[in-house]
């Protein structure tokens, strides 16, 4: 735990002007709301994205800064609030910066979009529950920020995800030791995040994961074994489980 009067702060004054220069070109609402503040305060916690700003997930707006290639450091801080611990976040070395990445993410056509569906079909890749494309959104299988986007459009880099899916992706990401410190390639490349359809572990921990949704008539059955669990105590889950391990 870092006391906030330790920490070094980074206003728009103590930085080099290149770096500021840089800093006031990216134009991504959540990722200049972040820059701005710092920028004028030197420092910006979790608790100002959530209070001032009125943004429910504030990891989400540190992380478009990142992906947008300025470089943050994290701290962790004590709430003059709340007395909890949060996060708080400065300027890094401006060495740090991933100017393959300045300007954020590319744009996605409608067409490469559809070049996905004719690849993957109209798909959530992690329940491989078919859905109507407007539904679906694409998402890079490693992330954005760990690997950016290759200097040419490969579908095999891309998958299609719900909302649902893609919350559940970016929070367990933005959790993950190697997105935070490790920043290994290869080891996204193996996570069950970037392949489902075949990986060795989930954010680093041995783990197998099956997402399965019943839709339509196939509820009736849901209904059935849900039921049936309850009148033994058991959880669907663990019922599955058994019956595969059989």
């Amino acid at each position: 735990m870092t006391p906030t009067e330790k920490i070094k702060l980074t206003p728009e004054g103590s930085l080099d002007p290149d770096f500021v220069a840089l800093c006031k070109s990216i134009q991504a609402k959540r990722a200049r709301t972040v820059i701005n503040h710092i920028l004028e305060h030197g420092i910006i916690t979790n608790e100002d994205l959530s209070e001032k700003y009125g943004y429910d997930h504030p990891p989400r707006a540190i992380r478009d800064v990142r992906e947008n290639g300025i470089p943050l450091l994290t701290h962790r801080v004590i709430s003059d609030k709340t007395g909890r611990k949060i996060g708080a976040y400065t300027f890094d070395d401006p060495q740090n910066i991933l100017r393959g990445r300045i300007g954020g993410r590319r744009a996605f056509s409608k067409q490469f979009k559809q070049e996905l569906i004719e690849k993957y079909g109209s798909r959530d890749s992690f329940t491989s529950e078919q859905l109507d494309e407007r539904y679906l959104q694409i998402d890079h299988r490693i992330p954005y920020e760990i690997a950016g986007d290759g200097d040419n459009l490969d579908a095999s880099d891309y998958m299609l995800i719900d909302a649902s899916s893609q919350r559940a992706k970016s929070w367990s990401c933005e959790n993950c030791e190697n997105l935070k410190n490790i920043r290994d390639k290869k080891l996204c490349a193996t996570c069950f995040w970037a392949y489902p359809e075949k990986y060795t572990h989930i954010c680093l921990t041995e783990k197998r994961r099956i997402d399965i949704v019943w839709s339509g008539s196939e509820t009736k059955t849901f209904d059935k074994v849900a039921r049936y669990c309850r009148e033994k105590g058991l959880t669907v889950q663990d019922y599955i489980k058994t019956l595969l391990g059989k």
